[in-house]
């Protein structure tokens, strides 16, 4: 009888010892989700500050609406917008910029055509340009517009922080042969990158002048 008392004594102590252990391996593995599943929040919350401050303050993307920017740029093109460059030098001839329009709460896409203090001339469906290098006037050669004329007459002196812009489609285009020049201060970004259609992926250079 106390044989057998003893053999049950030993049988508690051996289950209460795998009851112990499974209270040990039960609290780890809470402990060690715990952790796994706060590290997926800081992550999220890393991944969630990161794509605002790129989508906010570095890059931001554009949707297409019109017709003022072809051959080159078409309905519904998906555009990436650098908002960083121009923070370290100033926006130059030829590239093509995301602004806030002058006369509305509207975003035109534009290309720049007249940088701060040349004086531009449209005359006879061309561009003329006047600065310190071509006193006489030097008409721009636009070879993107696959020999587009431009349409109307002007002749503008451009302030120190202004800039002329047009659109690539000249005959369909509101630009700065309607609203005038537009100041640094309009501009939101050059276009970078097209990313929509896909098989139309593309990033874009400036247009060589010989100006």
């Amino acid at each position: 009888m106390s044989e057998e008392l003893k053999n049950n004594d030993n049988l508690e102590v051996e289950q209460h010892e795998e009851n112990t252990n499974d209270e040990v391996y039960e609290k780890g593995f809470l402990g060690k989700a715990a952790l796994f599943f706060l590290e997926l929040i800081k992550i999220a919350v890393l991944a969630g500050i990161t794509i605002f401050v790129i989508r906010y303050f570095l890059f931001k993307p554009f949707y297409v609406k019109g017709q003022s920017m072809e051959p080159n740029f078409y309905e519904s093109d998906y555009l990436i917008i650098d908002e960083i460059t121009y923070r370290f030098r100033i926006p130059e001839r030829g590239e093509v910029i995301v602004l806030k329009s002058p006369v509305s709460t509207d975003y035109y896409l534009k290309r720049i055509i007249a940088i701060p203090g040349e004086r531009i001339k449209i005359e006879n469906g061309k561009v003329i340009i006047y600065n310190d290098t071509n006193p006489k006037g030097l008409i721009l050669d636009e070879s993107y517009l696959n020999g587009m004329d431009t349409s109307g007459s002007l002749s503008l002196t451009l302030g120190d922080d202004q800039y002329f812009v047009l659109g690539d489609n000249r005959g369909a285009s509101f630009d700065s042969r309607r609203f005038g020049a537009i100041s640094r201060e309009d501009i939101v970004g050059k276009v970078w990158l097209r990313g929509w259609p896909l098989d139309r992926i593309s990033s874009f250079d400036v247009p060589q002048y010989s100006i």
